[in-house]
């Protein structure tokens, strides 16, 4: 036994009685997420919207915790988040990143998500400061913003890009002038990089036939995407999709993508 580790260096307490070792305070590995700011925060603070603190379907084959940034300036009809449209920071993210510092080890990832997380000026430093505590970094974005992608795309794990229509189907759904552009920007860059992702539509044949949608995945994988998700439209997340992509369409799917799910 080295000096360092024998029991006789333990010091000795005031009447000659040896003092416990030193104690660290317990790590608070299941501590509570936190909860949304008592008071308004300043306007500089980041955007923190919301906050899932686990999560498997967010980043496939992940468990991450998620946060929500709020602030986006399309206005899909089919938002299921249009409390996020609007920049509104409803969490402290120093609250936030004390609460993923206590997660450590138990999850592997963050994921930025929306609105459009892209519209925050200091996604940058958030995601640096999540890689510094050992996190994988996932991001969702519509692919509004190709310079701010750029900006952050070499810390970026994993991506999760929106895919709102074909070309001539963008403007009806974002409810914005030439919004197919920036996304295909993004695309490209994403095709570019070597970053792992995956392209997905939410999807209803009154907005887009399957016959528009399968040209739009030829598209695709012709570019070489290899991971395409058909999400089915809902009137809310927990309810079944309103109307189901034929068995054909779906046999198509599986053949031109390496990987192919249905959600």
């Amino acid at each position: 036994m080295n000096a360092a580790s024998s029991s006789n260096n333990v010091p000795e307490a005031a009447g000659g009685r040896k003092a416990a070792p030193a104690r660290h305070p317990p790590r608070l590995a299941h501590a509570a997420p936190p909860r949304p700011a008592a008071q308004p925060l300043p306007r500089h603070s980041p955007a923190v919207g919301g906050l899932t603190p686990f999560s498997t379907v967010d980043w496939p084959g992940t468990l991450a915790a998620v946060i929500f940034i709020a602030g986006c300036p399309w206005r899909c009809h089919y938002c299921h988040n249009p409390e996020l449209q609007t920049r509104n920071a409803r969490y402290d993210w120093r609250d936030v990143r004390a609460f993923l510092d206590n997660r450590q080890g138990l999850l592997d990832g963050v994921v930025f998500s929306g609105g459009e997380p892209l519209s925050e000026p200091r996604l940058p430093s958030m995601i640096r400061e999540a890689r510094r505590m050992g996190y994988r970094i996932g991001l969702h974005t519509a692919g509004i913003y190709p310079l701010r992608l750029a900006d952050v795309l070499r810390y970026l794990d994993w991506v999760g890009l929106d895919i709102k229509a074909d070309a001539q189907g963008y403007d009806d759904i974002t409810g914005r002038r030439d919004s197919h552009r920036p996304a295909q920007a993004c695309l490209t860059q994403l095709l570019t990089a070597g970053v792992d992702f995956e392209c997905r539509i939410t999807w209803h044949p009154d907005w887009l036939d399957e016959t528009r949608l399968l040209g739009l995945a030829r598209e695709l994988a012709r570019r070489g995407v290899k991971r395409f998700a058909v999400q089915g439209a809902r009137s809310c997340p927990s309810t079944p999709p309103a109307r189901l992509l034929g068995t054909q369409a779906q046999a198509l799917l599986r053949g031109w993508f390496e990987d192919f799910a249905y959600r």
